[in-house]
């Protein structure tokens, strides 16, 4: 875990790199030309873009590449615990040391660079070095000049769901839904396969205006839908049916991302039987995530569950809000959110719902909001609401004998930090 830490302060104190987001494409071309193209070395390249649900799909797909015998690297981000997770290389993750290697290796360019666009190209130089069938990779905050829209030829791209998230990356006369929408697919290749996620009725429309001219084949949500029959969910499209039989998911939404990647999978020709059995497996660390042991789970009498979920974005909100109005027991949250979001937009959603809130910031994270900030919005949106100066002193806040859960929510990083704590 140190060395992860330190190689996150080896990038942010780089006099070359910069921890701000400043979206053009040249610089990391440019570095790719001086690599010798590693880019396209990367065959069968599946990008996912979009504002909630890139990881979900992105694993789920993983999962099921995987579990029919063939291979795939991935790039994720954030990572949670670790460094490593950004980079999956087939059968294991890439070392400390190759990573640190490859910044090295980066650094003598001297061209300056943003953080993400370093991660990029780390990804990058080591997965054109793997046999995989497939590589897997998640875009940043948009899509247009993103360090990820690099690759000439990509077998598909996957667009989750679409909303406001990304506003703050926009200029100040263009944060709109409407611009969000067309950075994210007005750029997507031509003469490829299009995914276009569950989205809001309008966003879809949207979303048919921007690639009305794109000579993909473009799949839209309505080419399949989750089923009820008998209490139990199932995929469903012209030619199949897969049951859904999961116990780690519990919302609309991860369910959507899930048989989102479940159309893909079955366009890879990856049989029913191999999908239908590896869904019983999947589950998303730090999202809907249950602590059943581990320190911080010690810490709660056995009536009390805690459940850590890195929703940050309304639509996230909603959906957690949605799952969470089901639960009978009473629910209690410790709250988190990173100063480039919409606090007021999110805890709005949950009215009603918690007990009471503890706002903490966030560990190691200076551009997170203050416990004391987040207890204000929560304070005007009329929530019984306390700040405490860490997780420990949250759970001592809200601990006792009660049958209660427990929700951490707000940002991943903080989820991160408790996993790692657990």
């Amino acid at each position: 875990m140190s060395q992860s830490i330190s190689l996150y302060k080896l990038l942010a104190n780089h006099k070359l790199f910069n921890k701000t987001i400043n979206f053009d494409l040249k610089r990391t071309k440019f570095v790719l030309r001086k690599l010798n193209h590693p880019e396209k070395k990367l065959k069968n390249v599946i990008n996912f873009l979009g504002s909630s649900g890139k990881f979900t799909t992105l694993y789920s797909l993983k999962c099921f590449i995987e579990a029919n015998n063939q291979s795939s690297t991935t790039y994720i981000s954030p990572s949670l615990k670790d460094i490593k997770e950004r980079f999956w290389m087939g059968n294991r993750y890439l070392t400390h040391k190759e990573i640190r290697d490859s910044i090295r290796l980066i650094e003598k360019l001297k061209v300056p660079l943003t953080i993400f666009e370093v991660l990029t190209i780390v990804y990058i130089l080591n997965a054109s070095k793997q046999n995989t069938d497939y590589h897997l990779i998640e875009a940043g905050a948009l899509f247009a000049k993103d360090s990820t829209n690099v690759f000439d030829f990509p077998i598909a791209q996957v667009v989750v769901n679409i909303n406001k998230q990304h506003l703050n990356f926009l200029d100040k006369n263009k944060k709109t839904l409407d611009e969000v929408i067309y950075q994210k697919v007005g750029f997507l290749s031509n003469f490829t396969n299009i995914y276009i996620g569950k989205q809001s009725t309008y966003v879809l429309g949207k979303i048919k205006q921007n690639l009305k001219d794109n000579k993909s084949k473009i799949n839209y949500p309505n080419s399949w839908k989750i089923i009820k029959k008998n209490n139990k969910y199932f995929y469903y499209d012209r030619k199949n049916i897969v049951k859904l039989k999961n116990q780690n998911i519990h919302s609309k939404g991860l369910l959507e991302n899930l048989c989102h990647a479940i159309k893909i999978g079955l366009d890879l020709k990856i049989e029913k039987k191999v999908i239908e059995k590896t869904i019983q497996k999947i589950s998303f660390e730090g999202r809907f995530q249950y602590l059943k042991k581990g320190k911080i789970k010690n810490m709660l009498y056995k009536n009390e569950q805690i459940m850590i979920d890195g929703a940050h974005a309304e639509a996230d909100a909603k959906n957690l809000a949605s799952y969470l109005k089901d639960i009978e027991k009473p629910k209690y949250a410790i709250w988190t959110m990173m100063k480039n979001k919409e606090p007021d937009l999110f805890i709005k959603q949950f009215k009603g719902i918690f007990k009471k809130i503890i706002t903490i910031p966030i560990e190691n994270e200076k551009n997170c909001m203050s416990a004391k900030d987040l207890k204000s919005i929560a304070q005007k949106n009329h929530f019984n609401v306390d700040a405490a100066k860490n997780l420990d002193d949250a759970i001592k806040k809200i601990s006792s004998r009660d049958k209660k859960l427990i929700i951490c929510l707000g940002s991943l990083y903080n989820v991160g930090n408790i996993l790692n704590k657990n």
